[in-house]
């Protein structure tokens, strides 16, 4: 294994090399990896990244495409979890399959002892039909809620597997070099298992995914509509907790002509939506935690001239403190079952938990932002918003210091503020991206075993 040139000269030499070749490959939009590569190295590895990174890159972007034409969904993952094992074991990983029915971890021990340090990719696809018309365009289908389903990887994680599989490359090709352990988590059903199972980091939680060895850290990255290349990530919350809850109102069915013989849960059900509303607008401070409660569907009657029995209504809590995500509940629950009573009915909430706030571990953070701005440039790194999704990343880092970021796809020859979201049939991920992920998520993993 080459070690690290120290001649400036040769090292500019290589990269513009480097450079060149990529852009032979990639075109115009990889002017930004090219840019990138002349940063400063701040490890005595980082120059043989930067080469791993680009003599990979045309398997990466063929890993990425094989997933993306044959998605998956949660819990389903059987194919896509034989090709990561198999590559992971060819690259002389400690590889365990099973996890949390289809995850799979590979630990790779460095030549010298240190820390232990987990990256993390999600492996699922969504029940979307794609609408695009890329050359490996996804024409799966699969059933979900007992209806036959287009599946697509509508938000992206094809792209995190193939640079997670390009991290591992990388790192396995620098293992004699390495202070300490690597973990790389290949995580199923991050957009949530099916009805009735469990499933994703959760599960993989509970089986002690984070343990033998014990994780010190753990690094994530998800690909968003920000300029391809451009990482964006936040100290603290980033993403939001999302649960969901269900009401459920009962009072006593009469004609629509004589709503006195009987307790009309019609109205009883919209003055407690009304009432919700005042939850955020009154006894949340919003100028340090925003929040949100939405109704999102409410049922209930089948003829107009009858006040049924019973209606059901169901909604979403978003939040970006714990303590305000409690309050939430209670009040919600308190509310519902005080408006019904005051009106002679009755009212049962149930809460779906769903995902914990992704929140950014700040002295973790603070140390890697130098990292991100040396792979990526310090113009293409910045702190986002907050941001109503969720992700399940956040069951990993309420057990030990973690950091998540937004790694840009748009092109950059696109308004990405005005292009298709994540979950969009239409949604698209600009590869030129991928080679700054794998600098990214190695060079993370270098600098913290490193102690940087």
């Amino acid at each position: 294994m080459r070690t690290a040139i120290c001649s400036v000269a040769v090292v500019m030499l290589l990269l513009a090399a480097e450079a060149g070749l990529e852009t032979r490959l990639y075109g115009a939009e990889t002017r930004l990896y090219a840019q990138t590569l002349t940063a400063p190295a701040a490890n005595p590895l980082a120059a043989d990244v930067d080469r791993l990174s680009a003599e990979i890159n045309p398997q990466v972007v063929a890993w990425r495409r094989d997933f993306h034409k044959n998605p998956e969904l949660g819990n389903r993952e059987v194919r896509t979890s034989k090709i990561i094992a198999d590559e992971l074991r060819k690259l002389g990983y400690e590889v365990t399959t099973g996890v949390a029915r289809t995850g799979v971890v590979g630990v790779l021990r460095g030549g010298r002892p240190g820390p232990v340090v987990a990256l993390r990719s999600d492996m699922d696809a969504l029940p979307v039909a794609e609408q695009g018309d890329l050359p490996f365009k996804s024409t799966a289908k699969a059933e979900w809620n007992g209806q036959q389903v287009g599946v697509m990887h509508a938000c992206g994680h094809d792209n995190h597997m193939a640079i997670l599989l390009g991290t591992a490359t990388v790192l396995a090709k620098m293992r004699d070099r390495l202070p300490g352990t690597v973990k790389l988590i290949f995580q199923p059903a991050e957009e949530g298992p099916p009805p009735g199972e469990t499933g994703g980091a959760e599960q993989m939680v509970k089986e002690n995914v984070l343990d033998n060895p014990k994780v010190d850290a753990v690094f994530g990255l998800h690909v968003f509509p920000f300029p391809a290349g451009s990482i964006v990530y936040r100290p603290g919350p980033l993403m939001a907790s999302a649960d969901f809850f269900t009401i459920r109102i009962k009072g006593r069915q009469t004609h629509g002509a004589v709503p006195w013989g009987g307790v009309d849960p019609i109205v009883v059900g919209s003055q407690i939506v009304t009432a919700l509303q005042t939850i955020i607008s009154r006894t949340v401070n919003i100028t340090e935690a925003p929040a949100v409660v939405s109704v999102g569907r409410f049922a209930g009657g089948n003829r107009s001239n009858i006040i049924p029995e019973e209606v059901e209504m169901e909604g979403t809590v978003r939040a970006f403190d714990e303590a305000v995500r409690k309050n939430i509940h209670d009040r919600i629950r308190s509310i519902a079952t005080h408006y019904a009573e005051a009106a002679g009915a009755t009212a049962t909430v149930e809460f779906g938990l769903g995902y914990p706030v992704t929140r950014n571990d700040p002295a973790l953070t603070e140390r890697m932002v130098p990292t991100l701005r040396r792979v990526a440039g310090a113009d293409n790194v910045r702190v986002g918003p907050l941001t109503g999704t969720a992700e399940d990343f956040s069951f990993f880092q309420q057990k030990v210091p973690g950091m998540f970021m937004f790694l840009g796809v748009t092109p950059r020859d696109q308004d990405y503020t005005k292009v298709a979201q994540n979950h969009s049939p239409l949604f698209f991920a600009d590869e030129s991206a991928l080679p700054v992920g794998v600098r990214v998520m190695s060079n993370l993993a270098i600098d913290y075993l490193m102690g940087k």
